[in-house]
């Protein structure tokens, strides 16, 4: 299976969102990644569910948003509700993951556990069989633009080893570029979140730098 190249709007041009998201698709993105930040579980503040509603109709593939927020429950049906194919809540957002995974199920979304670089990946164990994907933060979350935490790579393989033959994701958040997208790769990896490694260089005028940023990642996996 191809390593899915999810671009993260965390990078993209928030006064035009809706053209953002078409212009990565349009380039070659499998998915688009919206993080959601508080400025509480993580120190800052991004977007919250009516934005998720806004660019619903612009996404074609997989809307993939990442809860880097605490507490999570009281806002899982509303991010379902704003159209999100998968919910990723982090391990660490609250004491009870096992109830905020079953609410992202019950809400009708892809289910997904995202881990900190502080966290092993046997916190994933207990939980295994109740996820979709399992979100490796290889960086400290809060802002982009981060430089790549290398001993990530040991929890990523890890993980692989641990999901075994399930039908489970990896997908790694946090420095992808053209040197630790191949890294995450061989490791086992399926989906690379990358911001500013898609949208350097480019603008919905121009998106054609989108899709050689989207190629030189796929590139560089081999």
């Amino acid at each position: 299976m191809a390593v899915k190249i999810a671009p993260s709007i965390l990078s993209a041009d928030f006064a035009d969102f809706g053209a953002e998201c078409r212009a990565i698709e349009a380039q070659g993105a499998d998915w688009v990644h919206v993080d959601v930040m508080d400025g509480h579980f993580v120190p800052n503040l991004t977007f919250g569910p009516a934005l998720c509603a806004a660019i619903r109709p612009h996404i074609k593939t997989v809307m993939d948003v990442h809860l880097m927020i605490a507490p999570v429950d009281p806002y899982i049906q509303a991010f379902a509700d704003a159209g999100a194919d998968i919910i990723t809540a982090h391990i660490e957002a609250g004491p009870h993951i096992h109830r905020t995974l079953q609410s992202i199920r019950a809400a009708g979304c892809k289910v997904g556990v995202a881990i900190n670089p502080g966290t092993p990946a046997v916190a994933v164990a207990p939980l295994i069989d109740m996820i979709d994907l399992v979100n490796v933060m290889t960086v400290n979350p809060g802002f982009g633009g981060q430089k790549f935490i290398q001993s990530q790579l040991n929890t990523i393989r890890d993980l692989r080893t641990m999901i075994g033959d399930r039908p489970i994701l990896i997908e790694i958040d946090g420095g992808v570029d053209t040197i630790t997208a191949p890294q995450c790769a061989a490791a086992g990896a399926d989906v690379l979140v990358a911001g500013s490694a898609v949208f350097k260089g480019g603008s919905v005028d121009q998106p054609e730098m989108y899709g050689a940023n989207i190629q030189a990642l796929r590139d560089s996996i081999g």
